[in-house]
């Protein structure tokens, strides 16, 4: 049996979920198959945060990365792939886990959109109160 060439991570915000592939490489990021630059439709915020694990350990260039990204909004989305990326790269090296955990990239966050209640409008707005 082959070794496999690449380091897998999952990671999952609000709902949406994204899987990380890192093969050595360059440091090119392919999100559902097009470029980061146009997925993230040229947000520097979100491109910037997205390799901020990357970064974290000083490995920018040193992989090629490719995401596949189902479900939410692009805030939840890219949330979801640092997170993928981050344990991605903790499952190279147990050094890169403890910078990558003290950093706080390995961490779910694991706050997620609350139900609708039957009689209310939404989860907790109400009708207005008539005293008359």
């Amino acid at each position: 049996m082959a070794e496999k060439s690449y380091f897998y991570g999952l990671g999952r915000r609000k709902e949406a979920t994204a899987t990380a592939r890192l093969y050595a490489g360059k440091g090119a990021i392919t999100i559902n198959e097009k470029s980061a630059e146009a997925f993230l439709s040229n947000n520097k915020t979100l491109l910037a945060e997205l390799t901020d694990p990357l970064a974290s350990v000083s490995k920018q260039n040193d992989f090629d990365i490719t995401l596949l990204i189902k479900g939410g909004g692009v805030s939840g989305q890219v949330d979801a792939a640092k997170l993928a990326i981050s344990k991605a790269l903790a499952s190279i090296n147990d050094d890169l886990k403890g910078t990558l955990s003290k950093a706080g990239f390995l961490r779910r966050d694991s706050r997620v959109t609350e139900r609708k209640k039957y009689g209310l409008k939404g989860a907790r707005k109400r009708e207005q109160f008539s005293k008359r």
